[in-house]
């Protein structure tokens, strides 16, 4: 092929023409065409062209490589696209583009505002396998692809970015940042970073192209979308959504090719969709970090879940999957970005030591997970508003992590939604090593948080001086989130002085382990004060228990194999009646100056299990009804800290 390595502004005429309705072409003569201006791109080219990198090129229409012909592209290089629906760049079936940008010196292709949907973005058409068939017509331009060389090669793209694109054809078609149209595998694109498009930041329709180092930012519909059997691999991606209204991190449609994503990492601080599957798409995932996304699974059209596979399991849809990420922003540091994280949104992951500031306020926008190694420090003042998002919004410690709240009596931190309504958000969760039923290694109802060892004495931190308002976001029928749940959680975690306010399911639960807790104030939680199961055998010391709104279940709801844990200085006080005190299975507990008033029932054996595990004051109990529980009511006068709101 000839080569041409000069300025647009001397190209001859003949490098230009009218734009052509397809990707390839019987004729390989373009149409004649108007004089080129200098540093204009718009028509056709048949041969070979290199840029100058010392000039800005503008885009004024759209400019086609044909068949045989080659764009290549230096570092630094820079085009800049006229408003248009009509103006993008298209790299035919049998041409090549060769972007040669580097990270000192990307190649920046935009608009003139940078404005999601300005210009059309940049278009290659394979000779790959696509399930359109051969030489099918795209839904931008009437281009032409498709064949059957899934080793075909479009040429090579290497540090670009694309910002602007998105422009809209018609109400069923747009432009996409990056669109690749059965591009084969022989195409070489890596570090890529697509901004601010209306619609899609790339997407594949068939072939077999890969794609390495991709950055994906405020892309108003998808940013990784295929269809038409695409079977690629996308290594080392990172989507950020911090706009809302957009579609999804990832869109599939169509037949699954099984294509793979290695090492995605997805943050929005907008909630939204993470990953929506449309028929029998599917993907294999592996490297999976998604953050602030209300929906992490989306089957739109009720797809078998087992065509996804994440980490090698069928995809679940009440996961999360917040873990560590995978890709960070930091990989991109070549990429020009104005986006700016609110450093006061709490969400993600901690791997290692954080300390908040007392002086920020900060709002849990989404899960906060500490994961093993890691240590949340919140000092004492710190107050966090709770985005109201039900299950999407906690804070959760796994087992090896830590939590430090240091709260004091005069300075206590609070967790709370803004409007403090039960089951606005999720709640406190701790997972640790000890011992419990369900065995080591166990998976919470919450989460799919993995608790349970056989360290009794394991620790979690410390939590001193804490309000939380409004959790017990409700999962599905069966499982809810808690104002405090400790899951296996061992003696050697210090709780003191925590109050759960209005909570749509219970105050505090445990589920197996050691741990004990001091000066626990519950009000007006929905489902169980104060809940255990699966053994949990420590001690809660001084607890009150209020209740003023009718419809609760119970101030202590006990299940399970009998721990024997104790409650030392217990007190239960209702103006509505409900029951007070509820036994399932084989559970007991033994009670030390416990006081119940106003409940229409103190103690229900629910499964009529043995009264005698029921110990009150040294004595077992002998039938449910004795009167046992009219000891010392508990003084609270000086809990000031139980006051505390945002």
């Amino acid at each position: 092929m000839k080569k041409s390595i000069i300025k647009i502004s001397a190209l001859c005429a003949v490098f230009f023409g009218l734009v052509l309705t397809g990707c390839s072409s019987d004729d390989d003569s373009p149409a004649p065409g108007p004089e080129p201006t200098p540093n204009t791109l718009e028509g056709s080219i048949s041969e070979d062209l290199t840029l100058d990198p010392t000039i800005t090129y503008k885009l004024t229409g759209s400019f086609n490589v044909l068949e045989g012909a080659k764009l290549t592209i230096p570092a630094g290089t820079q085009i800049v696209a006229e408003k248009g629906t009509d103006n993008y760049i298209a790299i035919f079936q049998g041409a090549e583009i060769d972007v040669q940008g580097n990270a000192s010196s990307p190649v920046l292709m935009t608009s003139e505002d940078g404005n999601p949907g300005d210009w059309g973005g940049l278009l290659l058409c394979g000779n790959g396998v696509t399930s359109e068939g051969i030489d099918a017509t795209a839904e931008v331009g009437s281009l032409v692809y498709g064949g059957t060389d899934n080793a075909d090669s479009s040429g090579s793209i290497k540090y670009l970015t694309i910002a602007g694109a998105g422009a809209q054809i018609n109400a069923e078609s747009q432009y996409n940042g990056l669109t690749m149209y059965a591009v084969g595998s022989g195409t070489t694109i890596d570090n890529v970073a697509i901004l601010n498009g209306s619609d899609d930041g790339v997407e594949f329709f068939g072939g077999a192209v890969s794609v390495t180092n991709l950055y994906l930012e405020n892309n108003e519909d998808d940013a990784i979308d295929w269809t038409e059997g695409w079977n690629g691999t996308v290594t080392n991606a990172y989507v950020l959504h911090t706009i809302e209204g957009f579609s999804t991190v990832v869109e599939a449609d169509g037949t699954n090719n099984n294509p793979k994503l290695v090492n995605l990492t997805a943050v929005s601080t907008v909630g939204g969709t993470a990953l929506q599957f449309k028929k029998e798409s599917g993907a294999t995932i592996t490297g999976l970090s998604l953050t602030g996304y209300d929906t992490s699974v989306d089957m739109a059209n009720d797809g078998p879940l087992a065509n996804i596979l994440i980490e090698g399991v069928a995809a679940n849809p009440e996961l999360t999957y917040t873990s560590a990420p995978t890709v960070s922003a930091d990989d991109f540091s070549w990429v020009s970005t104005e986006v700016v994280i609110d450093n006061t949104l709490l969400q993600g992951t901690i791997e290692e030591e954080v300390t908040l500031d007392a002086s920020v306020a900060y709002t849990l926008n989404s899960s906060l997970i500490v994961l093993d190694g890691g240590k949340l420090i919140i000092p004492a003042g710190t107050k966090i508003t709770a985005r109201d998002g039900g299950t999407d919004v906690y804070i959760a410690v796994l087992k090896g992590g830590e939590i430090d709240i240091q709260g004091t009596e005069d300075n206590p931190v609070v967790m709370a939604s803004a409007n403090g309504n039960p089951g606005d958000w999720g709640g406190l969760t701790l997972c640790g090593d000890a011992t419990t039923s369900e065995g080591v290694n166990a998976t919470a109802e919450v989460g799919g948080f993995i608790y349970g060892g056989s360290n009794d004495a394991d620790s979690s931190g410390s939590i001193k001086n804490l309000v939380i308002i409004g959790t017990g976001a409700q999962i599905n029928s069966e499982s809810q989130y808690n104002g405090v749940s400790f899951y296996a959680v061992g003696s050697e975690t210090i709780v003191e002085n925590i109050a759960v306010i209005n909570g749509a399911d219970d105050g505090v639960e445990f589920f197996g382990g050691t741990v004990s807790a001091t000066n626990i104030y519950l009000e007006n939680n929905e489902d169980d004060a104060v809940d255990w199961t699966e053994g949990w055998n420590g001690t809660v010391t001084n607890t009150y228990v209020s209740h003023t709104v009718a419809g609760f279940s119970t101030a202590v709801e006990a299940d399970g194999t009998n721990g024997n844990p104790s409650l030392v200085n217990f007190t239960a006080v209702s103006t509505v009646d409900g029951t007070a005190l509820q036994f399932k299975k084989e559970s007991g507990a033994t009670f030390t100056n416990a006081y119940v008033s106003g409940y229409a029932t103190n103690v229900d054996m629910a499964n009529d299990g043995p009264v005698s595990n029921i110990i009150v004051d040294d004595t077992a109990l002998t039938s449910a009804t004795d009167d046992v529980f009219n000891g010392t009511i508990l003084d609270i006068s000086g809990w000031s800290w139980i006051e505390a709101r945002l």
